[in-house]
């Protein structure tokens, strides 16, 4: 899993204060929210959409041993990467079959977490004798000139016995004192941003969020497959910023606010045939 920019303009940028538009007929000014791209379409294959409609883009994260050529590239190989929509967001996340609370708390977390099983983008195989469902240690650190962190996640998906694909989303950890709801849903943060000036306050959110987690519903028969998902809170989007800089109006329907957020490789469980 990893993210990237995909512009047509030579430009690299990916934070949403220094959007400079998938093409060069969409570079910053007070009309470029409502003009129609892409410019060339093809008819069943790529339709017009409204520039308001394009996102920012994404960066790639390697866990690499060293920062050098051939580590980078042992790294995408053994698939230990992940992505983000933009902000610089660290996340780690091991899973193995015997991880205990006290693991996140450990000063070597990600040398416990390599010598206790396997990073993002590893293979676990049939579980020991005894033990009944894989346990998951997760760290996230939000961008340290970005937002705070609303909650992590962690989305399984399986297949059951007739080859049908499931998948299940699991809030694990979260800031502030929300508890989940009946229905398994964490309430939303109080939403910070102010769309006059295109800012946001960090008054929520935590700086870091930690986890152990156990799969409560699994089944041993069953491959399956874990990632995990880092979301913010909520900050302006670059329609936003385009509104405050060239006061102007857009309509209702523009979105002009998100949730940045980092997705890892997953973890894949396979029994054994």
């Amino acid at each position: 899993m990893i993210g990237a920019t995909d512009s047509h303009t030579s430009f690299a940028s990916a934070e949403e204060d220094n959007y400079l538009g998938k093409y060069g007929v969409a570079t910053p000014g007070p009309e470029r929210w409502s003009k129609k791209f892409p410019p060339l379409t093809v008819p069943g294959v790529l339709e017009q959409f409204t520039e308001w409609q394009s996102s920012q883009s994404g960066l790639a994260g390697v866990w690499a041993t060293e920062n050098t050529r051939e580590a980078i590239w042992d790294a995408l190989y053994r698939k230990e990467v992940y992505a983000t929509t933009g902000p610089r967001i660290q996340v780690r996340f091991f899973g193995g079959w015997s991880f205990t609370e006290d693991d996140v708390n450990r000063n070597d977390f990600v040398a416990a977490g390599y010598a206790g099983g396997v990073p993002m983008g590893g293979d676990l195989t049939s579980a020991p004798e005894g033990e009944k469902s894989p346990t998951f240690l997760v760290a996230a650190v939000k961008d340290q000139d970005g937002a705070n962190l609303d909650r992590v996640q962690i989305v399984k998906g399986w297949l059951d016995s007739d080859g049908k694909l499931h998948e299940k989303v699991f809030d694990i950890v979260w800031s502030g004192d929300r508890k989940l709801q009946a229905d398994g849903k964490l309430p939303a943060l109080e939403n910070t941003v102010d769309l006059k000036t295109a800012t946001y306050s960090n008054a929520t959110g935590a700086a870091q969020l930690t986890s152990m987690w156990r799969d409560p519903d699994f089944d041993s028969s069953e491959r399956a497959f874990y990632y995990v998902r880092v979301l913010e809170i909520s900050t302006p989007r670059w329609t936003a910023f385009d509104e405050a800089r060239f006061g102007i109006k857009m309509t209702p329907e523009v979105t002009r606010v998100l949730q940045e957020r980092a997705y890892t490789s997953p973890i894949w469980y396979s029994p054994d045939r």
